[in-house]
């Protein structure tokens, strides 16, 4: 891990017309509750990338898609590469219906991990 780069990205659908302030809040959601599975899942390499990620700065990029399926595609796809993610489904209680899926959080793992999942993706 010496030298290593850490990193979270975390991506938003631009499709659903979210204010800024709710963006800004689905995207802290997203982080956070990545790191709360971390945290909950006692996978020791997680907790090694968290901890080299914290002591680093904490990078995040946040990223876009436009629309659900693209959202739930790299959910999907840092799952199947065994990454932390987290899936945001809002409750409805502003601007979106219950059940709106926000936002993917990806990481905190080693940068070249998160880039296979959201390299491709342009900032939000």
């Amino acid at each position: 891990m010496v030298g290593e780069s850490f990193k979270q990205t975390i991506v938003l659908r631009r499709d659903l017309g979210m204010g800024r302030g709710k963006a800004a809040a689905q995207a802290a959601h997203a982080s956070c509750e990545a790191v709360f599975r971390i945290l909950e899942s006692g996978d020791r390499r997680w907790m090694e990338w968290l901890e080299a990620w914290r002591r680093s700065g904490q990078e995040k990029v946040v990223l876009r898609v436009d629309s659900e399926r693209e959202l739930l595609e790299v959910y999907t796809k840092a799952v199947e590469l065994g990454l932390p993610a987290s899936l945001v489904v809002d409750a409805g209680r502003t601007q979106l219906p219950p059940g709106t899926k926000t936002a993917v959080a990806v990481g905190p793992a080693p940068e070249e991990l998160v880039d296979k999942v959201t390299g491709h993706l342009k900032l939000y």
